[in-house]
């Protein structure tokens, strides 16, 4: 964060806002789906709040980090490179990622389910096998391991000791979770929802909401690249971040009805026939 916010509350709202976006990644989306999906095949209970215990999990991680680093901050400061080459790293993983999901939504066979595409866990697969609440969680922190994320949670701590000590790292780390959880959560609510509902339902559903991400995830990576190779473009965004984070979540929510209503028209419409 080169430039921060006047005030606290602002800084909260975008912070509240990146929390929303990490939630929306292709990594989290791949994986709560695969948690759900598995946990309803196994009949376990809270498996349609799997998104849930996952963000829980993962958000667990980034305030432990905001707290070490709070704490320490007055005798070490993050070193200058931490902000550009994590800022790098997500541009890479979101390029792959939308890149991945557009592929796998237009190469899809027309009666298969398109289900979003994640980069851990194709190595991680295995780990997405659970039953248990507690071990959801787990899974989530292990994802919350990367170093897009853990310099994130490490800015955030920087940036809270400098309006005002620990209390503010962990209120930003803590809301960070709030807004990762209130997509993931919603996200495995969906899925849930979506597993119940007809196959024609699920297809269109499952390709709105692939081209949503694939997209979203390649707007976001040329938004990063641009602030970064732009100075420009960088001074015109300064203070936009609110705005260019309602966007991307006006966008994803935007897909979910749209494709909801796109299939049940659909639906309609077959049975009008």
């Amino acid at each position: 964060m080169v430039s921060l916010p006047a005030d606290f509350t602002s800084l909260a709202a975008i912070v509240f806002l990146l929390g929303m976006r990490h939630g929306l990644d292709a990594d989290h989306l791949a994986t709560i789906d695969g948690l759900t999906r598995f946990g309803r095949r196994a009949g376990v209970d809270h498996a349609r709040y799997a998104g849930a215990l996952f963000s829980l999990g993962h958000g667990a991680v980034v305030v432990a980090i905001a707290l070490l680093v709070g704490g320490a901050t007055a005798r070490w400061q993050a070193p200058g490179w931490l902000e550009t080459s994590g800022a790098w790293t997500s541009i890479l993983f979101l390029t792959l990622l939308g890149v991945i999901n557009l592929h796998a939504v237009l190469n899809a066979q027309p009666d298969e389910v398109v289900a979003p595409v994640g980069l851990k866990g194709r190595y991680l697969g295995r780990l997405m096998r659970v039953h248990r609440p507690w071990m959801v969680m787990a899974v989530g922190a292990l994802f919350a391991l990367s170093f897009d994320t853990v310099s994130q949670a490490i800015l955030f701590a920087v940036a809270g000791v400098q309006y005002g000590g620990l209390a503010n790292a962990l209120m930003l780390g803590l809301v960070f979770l709030a807004g990762m959880l209130l997509t993931d959560g919603c996200n495995g609510l969906f899925i849930a929802r979506l597993i119940e509902t007809s196959d024609a339902l699920a297809r269109v559903a499952s390709r709105v909401m692939g081209l949503a991400v694939g997209g979203v995830s390649l707007l976001v990576a040329l938004v990063g690249t641009a602030r970064l190779v732009a100075p420009a473009f960088a001074a015109w965004s300064e203070g936009r971040e609110l705005a260019f984070g309602g966007a991307v979540i006006g966008i994803v929510c935007a897909s979910f009805i749209a494709g909801r209503a796109l299939a049940r028209r659909g639906g309609t419409e077959l049975q009008a026939s």
